[in-house]
């Protein structure tokens, strides 16, 4: 049998801490949530391997080390409104609700919100929550947000979404390209939005997030 805790030390001391990731916070978040309660009972024996985790409905938990990283180049405060796109189970709703003053979770299959929502409930998190809708959409009426984390790669990211970030505010996405895939956190000023390279990764494309592509002759 698997001892769970013990491998989520060895997660945090082999794959986070050596991936310059020092945030007190992140680190105490990924010890403390069981990462094994947002996988699919067949699939608890790799909670904590060092790759993505599959789940239904195109959606998968992020490997650790990039997860981590993310979260450390987003630099979540205690006082933040976050918002959480395509989460699955809700690992990463999780982890962040302990980084977080609140997170707002929007996912587009029934079935992962509900399970999200019981799991939420029995590790007592109560400044989360999961709701149903268009990932790609965010979720306007409870923005504006301070953070948006993006569980996947994309293509590119809707200006719906950057609207939905207060002055200020930053998103994290894996930008899939034609060549290396690259974590970059957008940040928005006034009107206008930057961006800046954090570092190369690889992820699930996540389809909502796909290019529209153009119709050539």
């Amino acid at each position: 049998m698997t001892d769970f805790q013990a491998a989520r030390q060895t997660m945090v001391d082999c794959q986070v801490r050596p991936a310059d990731v020092t945030r007190y916070a992140i680190i105490e978040a990924m010890l403390d949530v069981p990462r094994e309660m947002f996988v699919p009972k067949a699939l608890r024996d790799i909670a904590y391997a060092e790759s993505d985790v599959p789940l239904a409905d195109n959606r998968a938990l992020l490997a650790p080390r990039t997860f981590a990283k993310m979260l450390e180049a987003l630099a979540i405060g205690s006082q933040d409104l976050v918002l959480d796109l395509a989460p699955g189970t809700g690992y990463s709703t999780a982890v962040m609700a302990r980084c977080a003053a609140a997170v707002v979770a929007i996912e587009s299959s029934e079935a992962h919100v509900k399970a999200m929502t019981e799991t939420l409930t029995t590790l007592e998190i109560d400044n989360a929550i999961a709701s149903i809708g268009d990932v790609a959409a965010g979720d306007p009426d409870h923005g504006p947000f301070d953070a948006i984390f993006v569980n996947g790669a994309v293509e590119e990211v809707p200006k719906a979404l950057t609207n939905q970030l207060r002055d200020g505010g930053r998103l994290v996405a894996i930008f899939a390209g034609e060549g290396a895939s690259q974590a970059r956190v957008l940040v928005k000023a006034g009107d206008a939005v930057a961006q800046r390279y954090a570092f190369d990764a690889t992820a699930l494309q996540l389809p909502e997030f796909a290019a529209e592509r153009e119709f050539v002759f």
